[in-house]
């Protein structure tokens, strides 16, 4: 197992964030210094992973008030909002922001111990993650294995979900590194996952670092695998999860819960507790984030389409609710009902 560079390290006042838009080639760091720089990190995908888009916006309002000691909780609020504007989609960052603003009000701190606060909460966190993605990955394994029992598995997932995500041994991805480690893994495809490459770059990055066996595959070849018997679960993350179930993730998700359930094989969500968005009754609700079209018609500032064609780039699609096995966070697992059983959990 490789030495893994961690995607998030805030010192000396500063927020150091690995530059995932350059792995696996380039091992680099993007300095962010004040809450602009990190609105852009997170907006052009220098950190990216529900989760870790969470973290990074606590270290950024950390270096918000770092900036303006003399703040107002008016003007802290307004900061808040402005940073929740990167990414629409991925309720996390809303959650992990909103809950400064509760501290803020509540505790009603100076200016330096308001960012001191800030600064433990965002390693609080961080630390925490690791916990929390081990009992989501026991819930769903001991869920998957009544049926599977202890033989080898062949495991497919899609765009990234591991510890460059979620700062920790991951969400979905963190299920599979679990498996491994209970030499339950035989092979896993990894989805390269248009337009951005997140499989292929990033997921298969992370499990050579691992030394866990897999093959890059295109989204396409989804349904041969399943059709020749090839995959026994599919695991995949979720950036928002609403209370009946619908779950947004990164596009091409949605294609994957459909043939699932053709082929009648696992379909598995597995997403801190900080997705789920209950306010929202169904997916039809989430916002889709539109990403800039130069991510399918361009590769490195290499134009691979025509000049004269235009694109359409859905960053997020939505799965239906009842073609999910399971939704795993760190409070349990969720089947069927989830109006029911995702109210249960949380409460």
């Amino acid at each position: 197992m490789m030495q893994k560079k961690e995607p998030i390290i805030y010192k000396e006042d500063t927020l150091f964030l690995l530059d995932q838009r350059k792995l696996p080639l380039e091992e680099v760091y993007v300095e962010c210094k004040n809450l602009e720089q990190t609105h852009n990190a997170i907006n052009v995908m220098v950190t990216r992973g529900a989760p870790c888009i969470g973290f990074t916006a606590i270290f950024g309002m950390a270096l918000y008030v770092k900036n303006n000691l003399d703040f107002s909780l008016a003007s802290f609020k307004e900061a808040a909002e402005y940073l929740k504007s990167a990414r629409p989609t991925a309720v996390n960052l809303a959650f992990e922001v909103d809950k400064l603003v509760e501290t803020i009000t509540r505790d009603k701190l100076t200016s330096t111990d308001c960012y001191n606060k800030i600064v433990e909460i965002g390693h609080r966190e961080l630390k925490k993650s690791e916990e929390r993605n081990r009992a989501m990955a026991n819930n769903i394994i001991e869920h998957l294995t009544k049926t599977t029992g202890d033989r080898k598995l062949r495991v497919l997932t899609h765009c990234n979900t591991g510890y460059l995500a979620c700062g920790s041994i991951g969400t979905a991805l963190g299920v599979i590194q679990v498996l491994s480690e209970k030499k339950l893994i035989e092979k896993v495809w990894v989805d390269e996952t248009r337009p951005y490459l997140q499989g292929s770059r990033l997921t298969a990055y992370e499990l050579n670092n691992l030394g866990i066996e897999h093959n890059v595959v295109v989204e396409g070849a989804a349904s041969y695998l399943m059709k020749n018997n090839l995959v026994d679960a599919i695991f995949v993350g979720a950036d928002r999860i609403v209370a009946n179930g619908d779950t947004a993730n990164k596009v091409g998700t949605s294609n994957l819960s459909i043939l699932a359930k053709h082929y009648n094989i696992p379909f598995y969500v597995v997403a801190p507790s900080s997705s789920f968005d209950l306010s929202i009754s169904s997916g039809e609700k989430i916002e889709i984030e539109m990403r800039p079209e130069e991510e399918i018609l361009e590769y490195k500032d290499l134009r691979i389409a025509p000049k004269t064609s235009q694109a359409l780039n859905p960053s997020f699609d939505i799965s239906d609710g009842q073609l999910i096995t399971g939704i795993a966070s760190e409070l349990g697992i969720a089947t069927e009902n989830y109006i029911e059983t995702l109210k249960g959990i949380v409460e």
